[in-house]
């Protein structure tokens, strides 16, 4: 039986070369990948009640004419119609926009049927499709399917395109699921939910569709996490790291302060795997300031104990500096070489980094993305540890670990990802997860403020600038915009200081140069600067524990877990610190962000409410962090789903005849496809 992801989607009738190239815009290159493209929502065409229906929805509806239309012409072209209505009990209005043309077939008493988008408040349907008697439309009664489209690529074309496909190859959808999973759950079959997700015979019929369809993507998603981890786990051609634990133990017990359980707990499971045969695949996540590095210090020392190098690589050369700096004052008394690989280093001091790296004179390194390049080089890398992962790809974390033989790879992340995305986006790794803060630290005031409140926070930030301490000051753009009202950085930069003539304001956003930014943080770390005007680029940044206030100018511009993080800039020191939420918001949404921010300080509830209120987006912003993009499953709705697809592939992938059984066929087909094991055959 022939692939439908080897059939080209050129073979599908009504669609030539040229349509063909359009396509594949879409990422539509296959008939397969055609059948699959589902639709995003449905237009209803059965006749609804009005008083059942909501303001702003596209509705059908019955009536009889009550009055002959009244045409108003606008120039030449425009034009807008407007007619008495009776449906049922109600009295509305009928309005249709440059239709001149039915002018004459429509008169009172006449029985329609009209499709439009209804206005709650006026009583009015704006009507895009007319049906009279007698000329029945080929939607009526239907629910028909609404697919991203652009260009040349019309709603029309695709779904005539994607019915004929259907048509000529529906025969050949292949079912993938075992047949116990499918009584279990009592799913349609596949091919029955393919054509039913884009011809439904009603929203229970579609219902079940989706529901099928769902469980398939979660399905197949967790079947390659858990296989990937099965054959990670089952190859010997990791590090098996021989750490000298009672010299871990030591180093331990003379940090400058106690570690809390939650570390204890983190590091005796990193410990562990760098001892296995296999290569450590772990995320450490955990709220901003509770304690990651040092976590990755003693793991990083562990290695050095071995025998083995360390590397650390950070989104910024800055907090590169920072770290290295940190690891320098905890690795002095062990003899620990580090240095520091960035773009900034001359021509001279790179070579002698690069050549004491391959030397193995270098223990553990610090970089940017410079640690990837094609001429760094180790002498035996036994550890990467990879701080805010999600801000490197998933191609440039490979490439570090592919400098070693396979070494333990440790990835950490200060945003907080609640339990439903943690299983899916780092499903193939084992997630660790620090709850507690270290002790002395004082939770952070929040404050929500409306606009007309600002004297007030400018008297606030004053008074922290008397009492030796510093401000940031957060805009959601960079210079002004006509499209957006909101606060631009540039010229709170000048309205501060204007206001503040005896204090000093700095600037930062993301069109400076590297350089630039870096001249401007030092000098607020270094109490050079009493304000720092900026964008989001200080979302993950320096820590200054002097700086003790963040002002968020249009704070409901931002994402929940993102304002989190802009707050975790601040309570880093000794003192009170406090964040002050400026923001007038017009939705309800808008809203609810504020009042979380001001209930809780617990960066895992934050994420737990910004899936609620946003979806899964925006805690990862691109495809190459890893999230999978679902065709038809979202996870902020089909969490239970997920879970139980995760139990099923756990259970399949450690029955030993999965490997070997023919009824997997298809399922190991799948995986092959996936190209899961980086272009191994699955045997």
């Amino acid at each position: 039986m022939r692939d439908l992801y080897q059939i080209p989607v050129s073979e599908v009738r009504g669609v030539g070369k040229e349509k063909a190239a359009e396509l594949a815009e879409f990422g539509i290159r296959s008939v397969g990948d055609l059948i699959e493209y589902y639709p995003f929502r449905y237009e209803d065409y059965s006749i609804r009640d009005l008083s059942q229906v909501k303001d702003g929805e596209k509705i059908t509806i019955q009536g009889t004419l009550a009055s002959d239309p009244v045409l108003q012409m606008y120039g030449r072209s425009k034009s807008r119609m407007l007619c008495k209505v009776v449906v049922d009990r109600f009295f509305i209005s009928a309005v249709w926009f440059n239709q001149k043309f039915l002018k004459d077939k429509l008169s009172s008493g006449l029985e329609l049927v009209l499709t439009g988008k209804w206005d709650q408040k006026r009583l009015q349907i704006t009507v895009s499709e007319t049906e009279f008697p007698g000329k029945r439309n080929a939607n009526a009664g239907t629910l028909q399917p609404v697919y991203s489209v652009g260009g040349a690529i019309t709603q029309k074309w695709i779904r005539k395109a994607i019915s004929q496909a259907l048509q000529q190859f529906g025969a050949l959808v292949r079912e993938v699921l075992p047949e116990f999973l499918l009584r279990k759950y009592d799913l349609m079959p596949r091919s029955e939910a393919i054509s039913a997700l884009h011809h439904p015979d009603g929203t229970e019929h579609g219902q079940r569709a989706r529901r099928r369809i769902v469980y398939e993507e979660l399905f197949l998603f967790q079947l390659k996490l858990h296989a990937f981890r099965a054959v990670n786990r089952s190859r010997t051609d990791g590090l098996a790291q021989q750490v000298d634990l009672p010299k871990v133990r030591a180093f331990v017990r003379a940090l400058p302060f106690t570690l809390t359980e939650s570390q204890k707990n983190v590091l005796a499971d990193i410990l562990r795997d760098l001892q296995e045969p296999y290569a450590m695949n772990r995320l450490l996540q955990g709220d901003v300031g509770a304690g990651k590095t040092v976590v990755a210090a003693a793991a990083l020392y562990a290695a050095y104990t071995a025998g083995n190098q360390g590397s650390l690589m950070v989104p910024t050369e800055i907090l590169a500096e920072q770290h290295k700096r940190s690891l320098d004052k905890l690795f002095e008394p062990y003899g620990i070489q580090t240095a520091l690989l960035t773009g900034s280093l001359t021509d001279k001091q790179r070579r002698e980094v690069l050549a004491s790296l391959q030397m193995g004179l270098i223990d553990v390194v610090v970089g940017t993305h410079a640690l990837i390049q094609e001429d760094v080089f180790f002498r035996r890398l036994g550890l990467v540890v990879t701080d805010e992962q999600h801000r490197f790809g998933v191609q440039q974390r490979s490439i570090l670990r592919r400098k070693g033989m396979n070494p333990d790879v440790l990835t950490m992340t200060a945003t907080p990802i609640p339990r439903t995305l943690a299983i899916t986006a780092f499903g193939d790794m084992d997630v660790s997860t620090l709850r507690e803060l270290p002790k002395g630290r004082k939770p952070i005031e929040t404050y929500w403020v409306k606009h007309s409140m600002l004297e007030r926070v400018l008297g606030f930030i004053a008074r922290e600038a008397e009492a030796g301490r510093q401000s940031y000051v957060i805009c959601p753009l960079i210079e002004e915009s006509e499209k957006l009202d909101v606060q631009n950085a540039i010229d709170v930069h000048v309205q501060l200081q204007q206001h503040f003539p005896s204090l000093r304001v700095g600037l930062l956003h993301g069109r400076m140069s590297a350089a630039e930014k870096d001249e401007v943080m030092r000098a607020f770390k270094d109490n050079g600067l009493h304000v720092l005007v900026s964008t989001t680029v200080i979302e993950v940044g320096v820590d200054v524990p002097n700086a003790t206030l963040m002002v968020i100018y249009d704070a409901d511009r931002f994402g929940l877990s993102q304002l989190h993080q802009l707050r975790g800039r601040v309570g880093r020191g000794e003192h009170q610190s406090y964040c002050v939420l400026i923001s007038d918001p017009k939705t309800d949404v808008g809203k609810e962000r504020m009042k979380a921010m001001t209930e809780t300080n617990d960066g895992f509830e934050i994420a737990r409410r910004d899936l609620e209120l946003r979806g899964p987006g925006d805690f990862f912003g691109t495809k190459q962090s890893g999230m999978p993009d679902f065709r038809v499953a979202d996870l902020s709705l089909d969490f239970e789903t997920m879970e139980r697809a995760r139990d099923d592939a756990a259970a399949l992938v450690a029955d030993s005849e999965f490997w070997t059984a023919a009824v997997y066929i298809p399922l190991r087909d799948y995986l092959q496809r996936q190209q899961l094991f980086e272009g191994d055959p699955l045997d």
